[in-house]
């Protein structure tokens, strides 16, 4: 008989986690202004907000954290981070950066002019925040398959290159600064991009004379999938895959709280020494030194350590088998999810869930929020409180897709835990017809809305106050 798959780590520490009444969370809802950033993480009872930052670090991490090195110029941490990123990642320059929205901070502030468009595959929302509080435009060029969520496509994350070339061929070069590959790619549903396109990205790149630059908040994530879904690279170790990936990049930013499993940080790697120099410049004004770049010595050190970790198949086999389980478990219940599922999440397609709720009424948001009433299940919406406005007419954009993302921390919950999920789920999916109504908003920032917006429930289906 063959074994049955087991987890990769064995636990050694805990934290204990309450459970609520639903009376108590339909007033902390309440008192959030029905948003789920806004509640205390003591009232959550299982948080699948993000993934990012929200894992269990290793023995191996909090070992090297205990060697930090806390110079302010120099520290032996930063060299032990930059070996790693050249040895695992191959980029000779790299800068250090407290997270990934920083990174972005730094280098589109050396890159993004008012004016420029930066096409990619479905830009997260601090990519597109960023790029467009610059006053410049992000183009989605993702396949449209990504679009259809119960369409089995085993690349989903892929750019599209016909939608890509007419972009490099409808504006001048120096309106382009570069092509974002978003590996994987959150807000199409955590899918990956294929080697395969990702050749064919950079090749077309080089013939426009535009750089490359990979999000690479998940990365290893997405060398898994080639391994186990692309043709030719079965045999081949997730580190050789991740080689060959950066191979067709000339840059990346990374935020550090996902692949790389730790608490806090990101960086910068780059080949081009002059576009190194210049964003160094915005580090040390934005972030800090260029050797500590807004982290400590203990952190570059796990960070190092997790990058290691990150990159091991066992692993990775590990925490993308635990995602798969709760989507599994769902498409049992017949809850409509984005397949075939992501790396790190499971996203609930919520127009098909909730198909009778107008788009103005946030759907997505009101499916995340009927979950948490439920159980106290904290998820976030991938949807049009996430779109936010256009920039220019001010109007609400609404995405082809309205999604309530579940980000499965790593190394933390156990399937027991997913199966509570998948149960919770299936009570709010048989009761969904009695969702007459969802929400409007009070009140909102004018970029990246979503974080600290204030909703209320619309009264009934004419109401849209905004």
């Amino acid at each position: 008989m063959e074994l049955p798959f087991s987890e990769s780590f064995k636990i050694k520490m805990v934290e204990p986690i309450r459970k609520s009444s639903r009376e108590e969370r339909e007033q902390w809802i309440k008192a959030a202004h029905y948003n789920l950033f806004n509640l205390r993480s003591d009232q959550v009872f299982i948080d699948l907000l993000t993934d990012s930052g929200t894992g269990a670090m290793s023995d191996r991490q909090w070992a090297a954290m205990m060697l930090g090195d806390e110079s302010y110029a120099g520290a032996s941490s930063y060299y032990n981070l930059k070996n790693a990123i050249k040895d695992i990642l191959g980029f000779e320059y790299f800068l250090p950066t407290h997270q990934g929205r920083a990174a972005e901070n730094v280098l589109f502030s050396a890159l993004v002019k008012d004016g420029d468009i930066v096409p990619g595959n479905s830009h997260f929302d601090t990519t597109k925040g960023h790029i467009e509080f610059r006053k410049a435009k992000a183009i989605d060029c993702t396949i449209d398959e990504a679009f259809n969520t119960t369409l089995d496509h085993p690349f989903k994350g892929n750019l599209d290159l016909n939608k890509l070339e007419y972009e490099l061929q409808s504006h001048p070069k120096e309106k382009i600064p570069m092509i974002i590959v978003t590996v994987t790619c959150n807000s199409s549903g955590g899918q990956p991009v294929s080697m395969k396109n990702m050749r064919e990205v950079y090749a077309m790149a080089k013939e426009y004379g535009i750089r490359v630059i990979f999000d690479s908040a998940r990365f290893a994530e997405n060398a898994y999938f080639i391994k186990v879904r692309e043709e030719g690279y079965a045999d081949k170790s997730i580190k050789e895959i991740v080689k060959e990936m950066y191979s067709y990049a000339d840059g990346m930013t990374m935020s550090s709280k996902k692949d790389a499993i730790v608490n806090m940080g990101g960086f910068i790697g780059l080949r081009d020494e002059e576009l190194f120099k210049t964003a160094s410049q915005f580090n040390i004004i934005f972030e800090g030194f260029i050797t500590y770049g807004g982290m400590s010595g203990r952190d570059m050190n796990a960070l190092a350590q997790g990058l290691d970790e990150g990159t091991e198949f066992n692993y990775l086999e590990t925490r993308i088998n635990q995602v798969a389980y709760l989507g599994s478990r769902l498409k049992e219940f017949g809850i409509p999810v984005q397949e075939p599922f992501g790396g790190h999440a499971i996203f609930i397609d919520a127009k098909r869930f909730l198909p009778h709720l107008p788009k103005e009424e946030y759907v997505a948001q009101t499916l995340a929020v009927e979950l948490y009433k439920e159980a106290g299940i904290r998820g976030v919406e991938i949807g049009t409180l996430l779109a936010d406005r256009d920039p220019e007419t001010r109007e609400n954009r609404y995405p082809a897709l309205e999604l309530v993302r579940l980000a499965i921390p790593r190394r933390v919950y156990t399937n027991n835990h997913m199966d509570v999920i998948a149960v919770a789920l299936k009570n709010v999916f048989d009761r969904r017809e009695e969702i007459k109504t969802g929400y409007h908003i009070l009140s909102e920032a004018p970029i990246m809305r979503h974080f600290t917006v204030e909703l209320a429930p619309t009264v009934n289906a004419t109401c849209v106050a905004e």
